[in-house]
């Protein structure tokens, strides 16, 4: 008895000792797991940013983290428009496999992102901008979200990212240090209606815009202003005020991550959902309407067009002792598509979808230069939709009903100014069959109905 009982009490303290070594092992790779932060803009276009190029913006704060961190130039979303290019970040598909809207329908089966670093032990949370699920989905759990506020882009002095910025302030203060964290800060600039805070418009007073100081893909920009009877440089002002409200609050974010004492393990993204918007004319009795100054740089197309200007956004990211300070990469095709299989990579996540469009691209974000090994696709639905690839040099673009394919070689003609489909006809009939193939996996029916809401008894009383 007395020798039963003794292996039982060693098993017990090896059972014990074991259990230990796990809750110290789990403890230590939560300490070693990165926080990540992700700051998405709405509708900036790719040359809005000073250091990407802008001739009268001011933009310190994110020009700053630029020079800590890496700025990519090649990087792409994933839609012309917002839900499209926000579904594939969170589900790592293109939006064109739903079947249902997801904006209206949600993402159905489909494993997200946030789900995944949950399992891992992530703390996770949204602020701002949804769009993502049907009116009325926004709460805590969802998508494997912790919690989640959303707002109705309400105005303030500091512009309309200030409320869900300060939230997540907050709860970066709250969480910080206790589990790693990963949040999503999606905001409202520079989303029409623009209309900046007078005291950040007032640091544009001087601006005069003068088209030389831009390239020619903004002009009809210039003249649809004049066109519309709104003052060109008043409405350039405006604008660059709302970008301005933007790296006003991107840097009250990176200030509170220093004050909690994170910086060193944190992750931090920033980067625009597609294209600038266009300026409508039909919005003309709108004094806001000439406000829509977005610019692309060299790219042609904004919001809505699967040319560059539409697809190609700022990137910028930091990560202190893993990414290089002040790199800049010209030369790396990169996708919010690989956002959830890199992300995966990095925070050690094992069990994936088995279906997945993107590709780890860790390596690059951490400063290797390779060719990506998937070509990029984009889709506006699943049916009656013209699709784009982009693979190595080429951009090719799918004929439709009232356009012909068209081939560019981005490396020679990054504004996409000349057609060389009928120039190499092969390169375009390779490009076509690879749209043809991935076109045949997507649904063959399309809904984008909204969902009804529910009436209960009251609702009906």
């Amino acid at each position: 008895m007395r020798i039963m009982k003794k292996i039982i009490y060693q098993i017990i303290l090896m059972m014990l000792s074991i259990g230990l070594v796990w809750v110290e092992r789990v403890q230590a790779e939560s300490e070693s797991l990165p926080n990540i932060i992700f700051y998405f803009s709405d509708d900036l276009g790719y040359a809005d940013l000073a250091c990407y190029g802008h001739p009268y913006a001011k933009t310190p704060v994110l020009d700053k983290l630029a020079s800590e961190g890496a700025r990519f130039e090649q990087h792409y979303v994933t839609g012309v428009t917002c839900s499209p290019s926000r579904t594939g970040v969170m589900t790592g598909i293109h939006c064109a496999r739903f079947e249902n809207y997801p904006a209206y329908h949600g993402f159905g089966e489909r494993t997200t992102i946030t789900e995944l670093l949950k399992k891992r032990g992530y703390q996770t949370a949204h602020f701002g901008k949804w769009h993502i699920s049907a009116r009325g989905s926004e709460t805590h759990g969802i998508y494997g979200i912790d919690h989640v506020f959303t707002d109705k882009q309400a105005e303030t002095e500091f512009g309309r990212d200030y409320t869900p910025v300060k939230h997540a302030i907050d709860y970066i203060k709250e969480h910080a240090g206790k589990k790693p964290l990963y949040i999503n800060i999606w905001g409202h600039s520079t989303h029409y209606p623009v209309q900046a805070n007078p005291d950040f418009a007032s640091k544009f007073i001087e601006v005069k815009v003068k088209p030389q100081d831009f390239e020619k893909t903004i002009h009809h920009k210039f003249d649809l202003c004049k066109e519309i009877g709104a003052d060109v440089d008043v409405s350039m002002r405006n604008y660059l005020g709302d970008v301005y409200s933007v790296d006003f609050n991107v840097g009250k974010v990176l200030k509170a991550i220093d004050e909690v004492g994170i910086r060193e393990n944190t992750l931090f993204v920033y980067s625009s959902d597609h294209g600038p918007a266009p300026i409508n004319t039909n919005k003309s009795d709108d004094e806001l309407a000439g406000n829509m100054l977005g610019y692309a740089g060299v790219f042609r197309g904004g919001k809505h067009d699967k040319t560059e200007g539409g697809i190609r956004v700022p990137f910028i990211i930091r990560w202190p002792g893993k990414v290089e300070a002040g790199r800049v990469d010209s030369d790396s095709i990169t996708s919010f598509i690989d956002w959830m299989p890199t992300l995966a990579s990095i925070a050690g996540v094992q069990d994936l979808p088995e279906q997945m469009d993107g590709e780890d691209i860790s390596d690059i974000w951490l400063g290797q230069t390779r060719e990506r090994k998937t070509p990029l696709f984009w889709k506006t639905s699943s049916v009656n939709s013209p699709a784009a690839i982009r693979q190595g040099k080429w951009k090719y673009h799918e004929g439709g009903k009232r356009t012909e394919p068209a081939l560019y070689d981005l490396r020679a003609d990054p504004s996409e100014s000349r057609n060389l489909a009928k120039e190499e006809p092969e390169v375009a009939a390779e490009l076509q069959a690879k749209v043809d193939a991935w076109s045949a996996e997507l649904p063959k029916s399309y809904n984008k109905e909204r969902v009804k809401k529910k009436k209960n008894k009251k609702d009906e009383a």
